[in-house]
């Protein structure tokens, strides 16, 4: 049995896609397109905008591979690209209501999600208005510190906890409802 590096051959892909190489190119974006998708798609409810932003951040992706150095993984080079391009859409039509507002921070248990499916947990984060949802995705998907959301969304640290509070709280109010629905509970 042959053993094939993949690392090596992502390593000749970039080289390869760099050089214009449209075949290449292919490759990556059939390789990464569908987890990056749903990258796009954690940011925006709408998927037909989700996969419009997909198409641009892979135009970034082309025209800025030469500046890819290796350093870390390619993977996550191209999320946080998806990240920032899905960002400045959402920052581009104001769709984006930040307030700084103080709240007493607890972390109160949550119930366990164990039998929730994606789909549902998705619906719930889709509820979410896109304040919350954004610095959400951000520093429980992303894994983003406060500090660094404040600085990409150009807020304060206490508006992202703020942020963060309220979307764990209306995500738990969510779940209990939808949980109420499906049990026939009223």
């Amino acid at each position: 049995m042959k053993i094939i590096s993949l690392h090596n051959n992502q390593t000749s892909l970039i080289k390869k896609a760099i050089a214009n190489n449209r075949e290449a190119q292919q490759q990556l974006f059939e390789k990464h397109s569908p987890k990056m998708l749903g990258v796009c798609r954690q940011y925006v409810k709408d998927l037909h905008h989700a996969e419009d932003l997909l198409l641009q951040g892979f135009l970034k992706v082309f025209t800025n591979l030469h500046k890819f150095k290796n350093e870390g993984s390619f993977e996550g080079w191209i999320r946080r690209i998806m990240v920032n391009t899905c960002l400045s859409y959402l920052r581009k039509k104001n769709l984006v209501d930040l307030s700084d507002e103080d709240y007493v921070f607890n972390d109160a248990a949550t119930e366990s999600l164990e039998n929730t499916s994606v789909e549902d947990i998705q619906k719930l984060i889709d509820k979410l208005p896109d304040g919350y949802k954004m610095v959400f995705n951000l520093f429980a998907i992303e894994g983003y510190k406060h500090s660094e959301i404040a600085e990409q969304l150009g807020i304060s640290e206490s508006t992202s906890k703020s942020q963060l509070f309220k979307a764990r709280k209306l995500l738990q109010e969510n779940y209990y409802k939808m949980n109420k629905t499906i049990n026939g509970d009223k």
